[in-house]
């Protein structure tokens, strides 16, 4: 029987091969990568299948993060993207600070984004809920480059220390560097390739500030009590879950469920300073979830929150939209909800 199947495959083959290795080809260059992204949607996940507080407090409604789901640009995505309505095209170059950098540096840069957020919504979980957080470790990497000022610094690179000083926060580097003039050298303790080493570099000015020619932001990890787990998937990198993380992880270490058992969703940035900051594809994240039935969508103050006014108003739709600047203020317009 086996035989009889083999033999027929060899046979069909050699009578075909010429579709054969066309269709082979022909799926081989339309799966060539472009330097595109296209945007195929967006809507909303109930974030707290991706955080779990340790003998956490059961909300009966849900805190949803929003999203916008992107495909990578290949021939066969980009001829689709003309084809499909909905589907939107949008040039890589458009997340690069410089030309020179890579879709590895971009990817990097969400990856990281992404660890700096879950970290900054912890400690202010944490912390406006009153519970013990300690942070752990605190990592500084450059992620920009620019052109302009030649710095030996690359993207990717972990900052150790600066002339032999560490220090705790990117204001701190920011004041040292001031002690020095234009055209001094430094010497930077590095992480390159997972190799430790020194290089040297030299102090640029600009607006009558030293700088180093480069974007550098940390990421700073937490030992708290209840213990926290915090888990997304590699498409969900970026920083926009920030302040959607922060508001699942205080609900589940508080007794009170701020939801008002309703679904809610909504996006932006945590910072450091518990501000919340603006994102991007605001139109697709409004649609999406409002596609998805959400009860109250909260935005970034500011631009992004007038955007979604306007889309909202242009698309007709019922979802209610709430301004949220900070971490606070957002817990607070929670409370008014009922």
């Amino acid at each position: 029987m086996i035989k009889k199947i083999l033999k027929t495959i060899k046979e069909t083959i050699q009578e075909e091969y010429k579709f054969i290795l066309f269709l082979l080809l022909l799926y081989i260059i339309l799966q060539f990568p472009m330097n595109y992204y296209i945007t195929i949607g967006g809507g909303t996940s109930n974030v707290s299948s991706r955080i779990k507080v340790e003998d956490s407090y059961s909300p009966k409604g849900s805190f949803n993060i929003s999203y916008v789901t992107q495909l990578d640009g290949t021939i066969l995505t980009y001829a689709l993207s003309y084809i499909i309505p909905s589907w939107e095209r949008e040039d890589a170059n458009n997340y690069k600070y410089e030309e020179k950098e890579s879709i590895k540096d971009i990817e990097f840069r969400s990856d990281l984004d992404l660890k700096s957020a879950n970290g900054t919504a912890t400690y202010w979980a944490y912390t406006l809920a009153n519970k013990k957080i300690k942070e752990t470790s605190s990592k500084l990497y450059v992620i920009a480059s620019f052109d302009k000022y030649k710095s030996t610094l690359k993207v990717q690179d972990q900052i150790l220390s600066i002339d032999g000083n560490s220090y705790h926060t990117i204001n701190e580097y920011k004041e040292y560097l001031q002690t020095k003039e234009k055209g001094d050298i430094v010497t930077i303790k590095i992480i390159r390739d997972k190799k430790e080493k020194e290089i040297e570099t030299k102090i640029y000015e600009e607006s009558g500030r030293k700088i180093l020619g480069v974007g550098l932001q940390y990421a700073r990890t937490y030992s708290t009590k209840p213990k926290v787990k915090i888990k997304f998937k590699k498409s969900e990198s970026g920083p926009s879950g920030g302040l959607i993380t922060t508001l699942e992880i205080y609900n589940q270490l508080t007794q009170k469920d701020i939801t008002n058992g309703l679904k809610i969703a909504g996006t932006g940035t945590i910072e450091e300073d518990g501000t919340i900051g603006p994102i991007g594809g605001i139109e697709h994240k409004i649609l999406g979830a409002a596609h998805d039935k959400v009860s109250y969508f909260l935005v970034p103050g500011g631009q992004n929150y007038k955007d979604a006014l306007k889309y909202k108003k242009s698309k007709k739709l019922k979802i209610k939209l709430i301004e949220v600047k900070t971490i606070k203020e957002a817990l607070q317009k929670l409370e008014e909800i009922k």
